[in-house]
């Protein structure tokens, strides 16, 4: 057997074993019914799906940004195009949407759940042949054909730097049999009238990291064509990040209970340990008013956002300030979060470099000075609790250089550019 088809044996049967253990986890998990969504289509069984037939790859999508078009007539196109190019046999498919993304967040936002319902609508009208199911552990072990999609916001030049002027749609069908994408779509859509606001569960997660469930969700989306194998950092975590997802909708459907037996479910997944997963554990103890094991949860949350070297903590500050949003209950919950940082800090042999950041909304020599001045806001009272660690923990600002969505528009849609970035460091002999 050559080193290909043994990689790929080995990583089925690695499947296999991830959708099983999944199917057992989520089935000891009492849900109340949900409305359906694009994530909850209800349905009912049919036959195991055929064997893949291989695609040919379609030609590769034009070089320089596509044309410009209305969001609904940009994804009608991008979608059609999915499908029109899948040379794929059989009556009935299997076909699951793992929600669209943001492709430089990682978010689900309002637009791409409502893109999610406009596929699926596209799909019922215009290839019947395809057969939606739920994301879930269930579907996945009918092997279907997974839908994946970003949606990324670019600027004039195309580039994620100035005020959002256009978003970039990339859709990929895949066929987690054969670890191959079948199938990609590109557009351009115009910003007017898109409703890009996280989601509740992305705007209240308070951890940023880089993530490689994330990252291999998006690779395999872009810069990727028909024929190209799944991302192995996305293929690997598939059975997980169908757990996750119910266990978000279950969070923002305020079934706190429901989202934690979830996520505590696909934490003992392989590839259940994600930030979504740190995220979700510390949001539904923290809503439950579990105070000590919120603050146990958003611990391990750091430990999770360390190990990658760098988390980013989303504190919201008063615009052009250095003290807290005036919250009460927020300023009660960035104490705590404080004081584990401080504990995890102290643990830790290693120093810290402490990153204030701001969005890009103001001046630039500002934003520097503004960013500089909250880092060291948080190292003082960081070393206020701890005297121990002044001189382990350093700082800098970077004002609006290392925004991540860009748009300056000083909201839930880019409070993630207003945070502040925890950094392993090397101490100094």
């Amino acid at each position: 057997m050559s080193p290909a088809r043994q990689t790929f044996s080995r990583r089925l049967a690695w499947l296999t074993g991830a959708l099983a253990l999944g199917l057992l986890l989520s089935a000891c998990v009492a849900t109340a019914p949900t409305q359906p969504t694009s994530s909850s289509t209800p349905t009912q069984p049919s036959a195991p799906a055929p064997a893949p037939v291989a695609a040919p790859a379609p030609a590769p999508a034009p070089a320089g940004p596509p044309p410009i078009l209305p969001l609904e007539q940009a994804l009608a196109g991008a979608a059609a195009a999915v499908f029109n190019n899948a040379a794929l046999a059989g009556e009935r498919l299997p076909l699951v949407i793992d929600p669209l993304i943001d492709g430089s967040t990682w978010v689900q936002s309002v637009a791409t759940r409502q893109m999610e319902t406009a596929v699926l609508k596209t799909v019922k009208e215009r290839f019947p042949r395809y057969e939606p199911l739920p994301f879930s552990t269930t579907s996945l072990a009918r092997g279907p054909y997974v839908f994946i999609g970003t949606f990324t916001p670019l600027d004039k030049d195309g580039k994620n730097i100035g005020a959002t002027d256009w978003y970039r749609i990339c859709l990929a069908l895949l066929d987690i049999r054969s670890g191959k994408i079948v199938s990609k779509g590109f557009a351009g859509a115009a910003a007017a009238g898109v409703d890009h606001t996280p989601l509740p569960f992305f705007q209240d997660s308070p951890g940023w990291s880089k993530d490689s469930a994330s990252t291999g969700y998006v690779s395999t989306c872009q810069g990727t064509k028909a024929g190209d194998p799944i991302n192995p950092a996305y293929w690997d975590r598939i059975a997980a990040a169908a757990v996750i997802n119910d266990a978000i909708n279950a969070y923002q459907d305020n079934r706190l209970a429901d989202a934690l037996d979830l996520y505590r479910a696909a934490l003992q997944m392989p590839g259940g340990k994600q930030l979504r997963v740190y995220n979700g554990i510390y949001l539904a103890q923290s809503r439950l008013n579990r105070r000590k094991e919120a603050a146990e949860a958003f611990g391990e949350l750091l430990d999770y956002g360390l190990e990658q070297q760098q988390v980013g903590v989303k504190f919201l500050f008063q615009p052009g300030s250095t003290q807290f949003v005036n919250n009460p209950a927020l300023r009660n919950e960035y104490a705590m979060w404080l004081q584990q940082i401080g504990q995890r800090a102290n643990k830790s042999p290693a120093c810290l470099q402490i990153g204030g950041h701001t969005s890009r909304s103001g001046a630039e020599p500002l934003n520097e000075r503004i960013s500089l001045q909250r880092a060291v806001q948080v190292r003082q009272r960081l070393v206020a609790q701890n005297s121990r660690l002044t001189k382990r923990i350093t700082t800098t600002g970077f004002g609006s250089s290392r925004a991540i969505v860009g748009s300056g528009t000083d909201d839930a849609r880019d409070a993630v550019d207003r945070r502040v970035d925890f950094r392993v460091m090397d101490c100094a002999a």
